[in-house]
């Protein structure tokens, strides 16, 4: 029996030292420290010795049991010593190698289209007023001859707060009230860029948070003449080399008259497309000249003075600019379609 001991021993720490890995090591020890192991079977037949050879046996089992379990310790640490030295090896740095070069971030195409926006009406005298993104009711819609239950309303998908009376602005005409009753009565000649909000179904051609840069000019003599005139030199400059553009009448309630700007598709170029929805022409901004009732709320006299104003959304531009087909590629995020307007 303490011959059949020692052989077992003398086996396992001869297959111990082949053991590679994880797996092989537990392998190791199930079959020799186990329970149903070759060390825990042969001590089974301890109580079928003569009692007077049971302590030595008994001795001898512990001692190798010991010895067993000591040697496996020893080896789980050198494994494990093994695999720290090469991960430490896998994973080494060489300082003498040139260093990678750091990915420089750009700035939104967006972005870059509103500062595109700025420059060409700064070049012609405009400046810039930032206004807030939570406006009242009375700003973004009262003050601008929309009292409540008109239904001129329904052009907006307004988005209120919890707040009676506050809302996310719809657009950014609320602009010109705060930006005339600053200056009265001083002559006004500025750009209101901001983010608006509409409760609008995400698609192609829709987004429900958007750029738009309103336009606010008022003065003496100012006519329709001179609004065409500053439209056609801004689509001159942003849409450089396009085929053709349009004036149509339209509606707004600040505005009287009102007009739209229309530039043709450049997408399908003019047999119709969705995003020009099988017209051959694209809306790329409203305008018209400043409605009386809005000077007057705004501090000016209407009989002394006039105005005109337009609003514009930096989406709508940027498509028709790079003949980008779906508004919703510019808040993805996917790095793909970023990285081509660097």
């Amino acid at each position: 029996m303490q011959e059949q001991l020692r052989t077992i021993g003398e086996r396992a720490l001869a297959e111990l030292g082949a053991a590679a890995d994880e797996a092989a090591l537990e392998a190791w020890r199930v079959r020799y420290l186990g329970r149903r192991g070759e060390l825990s079977q042969a001590l089974r037949g301890l109580g079928e010795l003569p009692p007077e050879e049971r302590p030595a046996v008994g001795q001898v089992a512990n001692e190798v049991k010991q010895q067993l379990e000591a040697a496996y310790a020893a080896r789980r640490t050198a494994l494990a010593e093994e695999a720290v030295a090469r991960a430490f090896e896998a994973e080494r740095v060489d300082v003498t190698l040139p260093g990678r070069i750091p990915a420089l971030g750009r700035l939104h195409i967006i972005t870059q289209t509103l500062r595109e926006i700025y420059e060409i009406f700064s070049r012609m005298g405009f400046a810039i007023y930032e206004t807030p993104e939570v406006e009242t009711d009375e700003l973004n819609f009262q003050l601008l001859n929309i009292p409540p239950h008109h239904p001129a309303r329904d052009m907006w998908s307004t988005l209120y707060t919890d707040r009676e009376g506050v809302l996310l602005r719809t657009h950014t005409s609320p602009g010109q009230i705060r930006l005339m009753r600053e200056m009265c009565p001083a002559p006004i000649r500025a750009i209101l860029p901001g983010k608006v909000y509409r409760y609008e179904q995400v698609s192609a051609r829709y987004e429900f948070m958007l750029h738009q840069v309103e336009g606010l000019v008022v003065g003496k003599n100012i006519h329709m003449s001179d609004l065409k005139g500053v439209l056609e030199a801004f689509a001159r400059q942003v849409f450089a080399g396009m085929r053709r553009w349009r004036f149509r009448g339209s509606y707004f309630p600040f505005t009287e008259p009102s007009m739209e700007m229309d530039i043709e598709c450049v997408i399908c170029g003019g047999p119709g497309c969705p995003v020009c929805k099988y017209s051959g022409w694209v809306e790329i901004l409203g305008s018209g000249m400043v409605h009386p009732r809005v000077l007057q709320n705004g501090g000016y006299d209407p009989a002394v003075y006039s105005g005109f104003a337009f609003g514009m959304g930096a989406e709508r531009i940027t498509m028709l600019k790079y003949g980008i087909n779906d508004i919703r590629y510019f808040f993805s995020n996917d790095p793909r379609f970023l990285a081509q307007f660097g």
